[in-house]
């Protein structure tokens, strides 16, 4: 009876638009109460759930990722993209995925991504001609590789929860946001060739280097966290430190973009979402106490192995629970709770646990794409002045590749195990 309470209380809480972290909590505190455990028990697991050295690297990450908009790096890598991938049909939609696959070895986040690449992709877009939905579109799209390329904030907040190697779920993600890439690039090119969209300016060797020689700094970013993590080198959590200091190193002494006043600034947005997300992890824990302590999961994994045993059935009913809380929920907010209760049936169905974090992540991805919550959706509705509506209208026919590389993942797990097996077992 407790455990439908828990339940009841939070989606509750959750349909009258409390924060995340206040749902958690309070339905958990009810719960604690109603079995006569004492209340300390809440504050005790709270700060258990937040005190892990691999956390630290959230708020670094952040950082970076703030750091790198706010000095006006993402102009460079966009013209760097353009210079390379331009020249082909539709080639600003190419452009706007390479871009997301460079800017995503630096932020790891779908809505830093949109926030700052989208506004300067369609802006261009639509200065050359290309309509404002499909801008929007693949603007969105592309941004979702930022989680899965590392380094990827919901794959460490994902690593904590599952107890797993950051490290080699960092490495899982290459191969799976290189997929993405190319499967919205082969959309874009089958929508250049029936709206007849332009090239861009032809492949030129001199422009090439002239963008590259203003982007190689910045495309170090990448190299030096995913290299020193993948080399030993680095902890991801000492990844993360090394790249707020090169970012620090650009801005300041390079490009001198960045002042006192924008590192201010940069500061408290950085603090303002770090405390966010702690605050979502840390009520989360308690949750995943409560469930782990009363057999939540056994008796989730008994229900669906009576329903049935097929592994292929299992795992497309996990991936269809995903999707469907990835609609209403944040992704970090869907990662604490969703963890506790799938991964073991995952497990128990002979899936890797890395594995099963690479399927997880996408499939939240998606959610990000969809409404009612639809972040992504929601940043580039204000960037690009078209209402929210129309950004789902036209972001929907670009789920299809998404969705195909998601069951791509699923169904052949070497796709994103062969890297870590390589690097790390």
């Amino acid at each position: 009876m407790a455990l439908i309470i828990l339940f009841v209380v939070l989606f509750v809480l959750l349909l009258a638009g409390a924060p995340v972290a206040v749902a958690l909590g309070v339905s958990s505190l009810i719960f604690i109460l109603m079995d006569g455990l004492p209340s300390v028990v809440v504050l005790h697991n709270m700060v258990n759930g937040i005190n892990s050295f691999p956390l630290i690297a959230v708020p670094f990450f952040i950082m970076a990722g703030h750091l790198m908009n706010s000095a006006g790096i993402t102009t460079k890598i966009f013209a760097f993209a353009r210079s390379i991938v331009g020249w082909m049909h539709g080639g600003l939609g190419h452009v706007n995925v390479g871009a997301s696959v460079i800017f995503a070895g630096m932020s790891g986040a779908a809505v830093a991504d949109a926030g700052g690449l989208g506004n300067i992709e369609i802006k261009a877009m639509r200065e050359a001609g290309y309509d404002t939905d499909f801008s929007v579109g693949i603007t969105a799209a592309s941004s979702t590789i930022g989680p899965i390329i590392p380094p990827s904030l919901p794959l460490v907040v994902y690593g904590v929860i599952a107890n797993t190697s950051i490290g080699q779920l960092f490495a899982a993600g290459l191969i799976p946001g290189m997929l993405m890439a190319f499967s919205l690039m082969f959309m874009v090119a089958v929508y250049a060739k029936i709206r007849n969209y332009p090239r861009d300016d032809r492949f030129v060797l001199s422009v090439f280097f002239h963008t590259l020689w203003h982007a190689i700094l910045p495309l170090m970013t990448p190299l030096i966290i995913i290299g020193g993590i993948l080399t030993g080198v680095f902890t991801p959590t000492e990844a993360a430190i090394a790249a707020v200091a090169y970012a620090l190193f650009l801005g300041v002494f390079v490009y001198r973009t960045l002042d006192l006043k924008r590192i201010l600034r940069v500061s408290i947005d950085t603090i303002d979402t770090t405390a966010s997300i702690m605050m979502i992890v840390a009520a989360s824990a308690i949750f995943a106490w409560i469930l782990t302590a009363n057999q939540v999961a056994e008796m989730f994994a008994g229900q669906l192995l009576s329903f049935t045993d097929n592994r292929v059935a299992i795992l497309l009913i996990i991936m269809l629970i995903v999707l469907i809380v990835g609609c209403f929920m944040e992704t970090l907010a869907a990662i604490t709770i969703l963890t506790p209760v799938l991964l073991p049936v995952a497990v128990q169905m002979g899936v890797d646990p890395v594995h099963f974090g690479i399927i997880l992540i996408l499939n939240l991805m998606i959610g990000l794409l969809t409404p009612p919550v639809g972040l992504v959706l929601y940043v580039l509705s204000k960037v690009s002045g078209v209402p929210f509506e129309r950004c789902v209208i036209a972001t929907a026919p670009f789920l299809v590749p998404l969705v195909l590389v998601l069951l791509l993942l699923t169904f052949f797990p070497q796709l994103s195990m062969w890297l870590p097996e390589l690097l790390y077992r």
